[in-house]
């Protein structure tokens, strides 16, 4: 496992926004934009599924992702190794937050799993040199 350097933490909680890559298992991708996002440990983080479809196929028959994110021109790819949670400790917790952001900006939200990517590999997406260079 790869893990995360206390900046990559940083930048990942702060940007508002992450992209979340998946393929079918012959290889077709999808990407989509993922808002609930949280940090488990230095090597894991975990993605809460309120609309996935194409996402939640992917990732049945390919559990390879990526999730890419970016602060200005700082950034950082990590590919791992997908888990779906639907039941148990760390999907109702995850339930819980999912109901919670939705009530404060007045939207019903509803999680259908916790998905837990443990990271394999981190690459820089910053511009320059070293862009998709393999950092750790």
């Amino acid at each position: 496992m790869a893990k995360m350097t206390d900046r990559m933490k940083q930048v990942f909680e702060k940007v508002p926004v992450a992209v979340l890559a998946t393929a079918t298992g012959d290889g077709t991708p999808n990407a989509v934009p993922m808002a609930a996002k949280k940090i488990i440990d230095d090597e894991t983080i975990l993605l809460s599924d309120q609309y996935f479809n194409k996402t939640l196929a992917n990732m049945k028959s390919n559990p390879k992702a990526s999730v890419t994110f970016w602060e200005k021109t700082e950034g950082y790819q990590f590919k791992g190794t997908i888990i779906i949670e639907t039941s148990g400790e760390r999907y109702e917790e995850t339930a819980k937050w999912i109901e919670e952001l939705g009530n404060a900006i007045g939207v019903t939200m509803r999680s259908k799993g916790a998905v837990i990517m443990k990271i394999d590999e981190i690459y820089g997406v910053t511009p320059g040199p070293d862009a998709g260079k393999l950092l750790v």
